[in-house]
This record gives structure tokens, sequence and C-alpha cells, in this order.
């Protein structure tokens, strides 16, 4: 793949980059393993009577088990580390925290999906050109993004991590994938800034 390059100015703008059959069909696997992982956290949404009425949706109040989920959909919100100041006002924060989630959850997992079917119906399957609109490299730059976090989450990549690890890591296989991922994305966002 050749780094992505903008042709035009303005609305008219587009964002342009040819993947070689073996990307395109690795980005659609990864990129299907996360709307696989979403979809299911979406389904195992409990029933609500009241969601029912309004037509406000709710999610699950706790954060996924799965590690990769968790990392994909954080906390809402956090109580300060810091014992002596209360900054919830009360105490409130693993409630506060699960009432967010409730309400928000579903939304992200919404936004999510919406942006990972954007990349799936803008990639060619077999491979070529792609050629974005502005709306739709943001929805790139979302999906992509969800799956450099999923990735790096299950190869447990940190900040010390060598740029290669020994051949019986057996992450070696994979870690040139998250890298790949990473260059792609940045490659996107410097077309999108200039």
């Amino acid at each position: 793949m050749r780094a992505w390059r903008r042709h035009g100015r303005g609305e008219r703008a587009r964002y342009v980059a040819v993947l070689d059959p073996p990307e395109a069909s690795v980005l659609r696997g990864l990129v299907g393993q996360v709307d696989d992982m979403l979809s299911g956290r979406a389904d195992a949404s409990p029933s609500d009577e009241l969601s029912a009425l309004t037509g406000i949706r709710t999610g699950p109040s706790t954060p996924p088990d799965d590690p990769v989920l968790a990392r994909l959909l954080p906390d809402f919100h956090r109580a300060d580390p810091d014992p002596g100041h209360d900054a919830d006002g009360g105490g409130e924060g693993p409630a506060l925290s699960a009432a967010l989630r409730s309400v928000r959850e579903p939304e992200l997992i919404e936004a999510k999906r919406d942006a990972i079917a954007s990349l799936l119906a803008s990639l060619p399957t077999g491979g070529g050109r792609v050629e974005l609109t502005a709306p739709q490299a943001e929805a790139w730059l979302t999906a992509i993004n969800d799956v450099r976090l999923a990735l790096g989450t299950a190869l447990e990549v940190s900040e010390d991590m060598p740029e290669q690890l020994p051949p019986d890591d057996p992450r070696t296989d994979h870690l040139p994938v998250y890298h790949w991922l990473t260059w792609l994305q940045d490659s996107l966002v410097t077309v999108l800034v200039r």
C-alpha cells in the first residue's frame, strides 16, 4: 500500500489509497471481528420496559469482562483517585459510572458499528483503489483506531515494547499487523490535517 493522498480541496476533496488484496483481506477480517464483538455486546443488553415505552435504549450497567471489549467501551466516569478528594460529592462514582454506561453505551456501540459499516462499504473486497470523502475518511479513522485498540490490547502492546519480538514469542506474527494499522491510520490523519 502507498500512503494516502488528497485530491482536490474543500468539500470536493477525496482521500485516495490503493490496498493490495492481502491488505484488504486482513483489514476486512479484523474490522469484522471487532464488529462481531460489538454486536455481541449490544445483543446482550438487558430488556427494559421503560426503554420500550420511551424509545431510550439502555445497555448493560457493568463494564465488559473481556479486556478487548473493555478497552473499546471504557468507563464513562471514574472516581477521583485521590481518596481525600470527593469529586462526586457523595461517593457515588460506581453508581454514576453504571448509570452513564447504561444510557451511553448503546450510542457508542452504534457509532462504532456505523464507522465499521462505512469502512466495509468503501473497501474493495479484493483490494484496489479506495476513494473517500471527508466523512468516510473520519469513519475509517474511527474503525481503524478501534481495530488498533483491540489488537493492541490482545497483544499487550505497551510503550516499552520493542519494535520486534523474539521469534518464539507468540505475538511475533501479529505485531507487524499492528504496526501496519498504525501507519495506515497515521497516513490518513496526515492528509486530513494538511
